[in-house]
């Protein structure tokens, strides 16, 4: 049995959306078993009207929701051992839950799953990944908000958590792995960029296949199976990318509907519109995976409806499933014995500072 703990107060929706979710994914996944912490008078009355879910599911009162706009070192000092974020991700620590599952609030949620899970062995800071849909097929993307700027070795680590997270998604044996950067010539870019592509380069890692430089465009090709990014760039590359596909939506559905000859068009072609619309839905890919804990924390969207909560718990499903932890940890521990002279020197741990950031620039 794969056991997931559940916050079911984050998101805009709360648990109006969490709890369907849960019922459907159940349906696929006969050998889940869920957690769900929450508020009694707000999660019940929800979970009464499926009672399948109810059976494979164990709830657990909390006294606290943690709100979309609560600051992460408010959230920490007033949430710790009594909202249903922090016992979700407590859950995990305890061994009690295999994955955490989460629509609340950003920061708020890494600043207690840094503080309550720590992060592996030898990794400095942690990272979000995401799945980007592409004209190859889908790629990781990270950081996409977690850390906010990041030195050489730190996207070294990166890249090792994200060919991890690919190969348990994709079951490909050895990534393709680009760093994001200006232009794809060394000379270019960052000088934190640069040394990171040298130490990948020389490395030759086993784990990864390191393809050098991919640019902005590069992501929406698929050149690569793993880009690599700070989280200050590869979140705005995240949230321009939603946005453009919302943009596209719109004109195309102003534009079927404008004229009769138009919408004539629409009905002979409305089975290819239908796998555009599928194609450019960013709740098909929702879900961004804390990597670099000790845990597997998932944190999906928070305007993300029933469906999108769903793909977030399939993907923490999948991540336990392909026992990406200790994937992860092999490979950064091989890499760290092989490249002693590339460990980091005091890589900063302040979790709190770092995703306050993010928070701004994402309500969910």
């Amino acid at each position: 049995m794969i056991r997931i703990s559940i916050d079911a107060m984050g998101g805009d929706h709360g648990a109006g959306v969490v709890i369907p979710a849960l019922a459907a994914v159940s349906v696929r996944r006969p050998d889940i078993r869920f957690i769900i912490f929450g508020r009694e008078e707000v999660v019940r009355p929800e979970l009464t009207k499926f009672p399948e879910l109810a059976r494979v599911s164990e709830f657990v009162h909390c006294d606290v929701a943690i709100q979309m706009d609560d600051k992460p070192s408010q959230a920490l000092r007033h949430g710790r051992g009594t909202s249903s974020m922090w016992n979700a991700i407590e859950a995990v620590k305890n061994g009690e839950a295999d994955a955490c599952i989460s629509a609340g609030n950003t920061g708020a949620l890494m600043a207690m799953a840094k503080f309550c899970l720590r992060s592996m062995a030898n990794v400095g800071r942690p990272a979000i990944a995401a799945i980007w849909p592409n004209l190859r097929s889908e790629s990781v993307v990270l950081d996409v908000g977690a850390t906010i700027g990041a030195d050489a070795r730190q996207l070294v680590d990166f890249a090792m958590l994200g060919a991890g997270m690919a190969r348990a998604l994709f079951g490909i044996e050895r990534p393709s792995v680009g760093l994001l950067n200006v232009g794809v010539e060394e000379i270019k870019g960052q000088e934190d960029v640069k040394e990171a592509g040298r130490i990948l380069r020389e490395a030759e890692l086993s784990s990864l296949d390191y393809r050098g430089f991919v640019e902005g465009d590069d992501i929406g090709k698929g050149t690569v199976d793993v880009v690599v990014t700070e989280g200050f760039s590869g979140n705005i590359a995240l949230k321009t990318a939603e946005g453009t596909a919302r943009q596209i939506a719109g004109y195309l559905k102003a534009a079927m509907g404008r004229t009769l000859m138009a919408r004539i068009g629409y009905m002979f072609a409305r089975g290819a519109f239908r796998q555009l619309r599928e194609k450019m839905d960013v709740s098909r890919s929702n879900g961004g995976v804390f990597l670099g804990l000790n845990g597997i924390v998932v944190k999906s969207h928070g305007g993300a409806d029933s469906a999108g909560f769903s793909a977030a718990v399939e993907l923490g499903y999948d991540m336990v499933r392909n026992r990406l932890l200790e994937r992860v940890q092999a490979d950064i521990n091989l890499f760290h014995a092989n490249n002693p002279q590339d460990d980091p020197q005091d890589a900063p741990q302040n979790g709190v500072i770092q995703t306050t950031v993010v928070q701004t620039a994402e309500k969910g």
